[in-house]
């Protein structure tokens, strides 16, 4: 079951809260796009752009571990200006049986402005959202297979620099489509960019119901899938969320599913090939593919940062936002 609901806009269209890129309207998607896309281009060096966030305080909530997302959105919030807090959960009262309502609260006694929330429990971020007493903001950096907005957000940001048009291009989600919340929000990116042909790739116990992902191709041949691809997004096994069984060996995945430089001939000749990380080299993804021309994981990384303070600037700084956009 999906998580219940959380309203995102406010009584005025404006986003509150980014749990989820499901249902939120297309040109929202794109309005925040356009606004990363600016400040991209608006950086200089990746140096802070403006002070719009002077005084607001963001509260990193990290109950899983992260490298990309935690750091960029920690980067996002400082080069505008904002407080940042990185909750230390291991020495927080939270092990003490803390609930984290409570440990919620007593954050937002301090007056902080927003919430950014990973967790390994689908619905995390839409419960503490719903209970919130104060005015913060609740940013979804991933909750279990359900959502993950700002990578979504930042994939589609970074294929949009590559392939000014969406509509005509033919891209393939590859790897543990069942368990990935990344495969979740970029299939609503993807979409609200316009694109028609996407193709989602995994062994049949790795695909959730076909009817989760509606407009969307089903393979479980990837040689099939990655014919005349324009883009290619490899996903990691989500070990930590499946059975032991669910695959054969690392070895055997690789032959089958894995993007080797041999597969990636099938596909167009100037493929891009995308990573939301952490990747297994090796397991999903040659090192001669993770790293040759055609790679635009680094380029993921550094987008997300710019994608990231578009989305604050958009929930923290109301009309201070024009500030930036130029």
């Amino acid at each position: 079951m999906p998580p219940a609901p959380c309203s995102q806009l406010d009584s005025s269209g404006r986003l509150r809260h980014l749990i989820s890129l499901d249902g939120l309207p297309r040109e929202r998607i794109l309005a925040l796009l356009d606004h990363a896309q600016a400040l991209r281009a608006a950086s200089r060096n990746g140096t802070r752009a403006a002070d719009v966030l002077a005084g607001r305080t963001v509260i990193n909530l990290f109950f899983e571990p992260s490298t990309r997302t935690r750091t960029s959105f920690d980067l996002a919030a400082q080069r505008l200006g904002a407080h940042v807090i990185n909750f230390d959960i291991a020495s927080s009262s939270t092990t003490k049986g803390e609930s984290l309502l409570d440990t919620v609260h007593t954050l937002e006694a301090m007056h902080c402005d927003a919430f950014v929330v990973r967790h390994k429990e689908s619905g995390t971020p839409q419960y503490i959202a719903r209970h919130l007493r104060s005015g913060a903001a609740v940013l979804n950096a991933g909750d279990g297979n359900h959502a993950h907005p700002t990578q979504g957000l930042l994939d589609a940001l970074t294929l949009r620099l590559h392939r000014p048009n969406p509509a005509a291009l033919r891209i393939v989600i590859c790897g543990d489509i069942r368990h990935s919340r990344v495969a979740r929000s970029d299939v609503h990116a993807l979409h609200a960019l316009g694109v028609r042909d996407l193709r989602l790739c995994a062994p049949p116990q790795l695909l959730p119901d076909p009817a989760e992902f509606p407009g969307c191709g089903i393979f479980h041949n990837f040689d099939e899938a990655i014919d005349g691809a324009d883009a290619v997004i490899m996903l990691r096994l989500q070990k930590e969320r499946m059975e032991a069984a669910a695959i054969p060996s690392e070895a055997e995945y690789f032959v089958r599913y894995g993007l080797s430089s041999d597969r990636l001939r099938g596909a167009h000749r100037d493929c891009l090939v995308m990573h939301p990380g952490p990747i297994n080299r090796g397991v999903e993804i040659a090192s001669e593919v993770a790293d040759g021309p055609q790679s635009l994981i680094l380029e993921q990384v550094a987008n997300g940062v710019f994608l990231r303070m578009a989305v604050l600037v958009e929930l923290l700084a109301a009309g201070d936002s024009a500030k930036i956009r130029a």
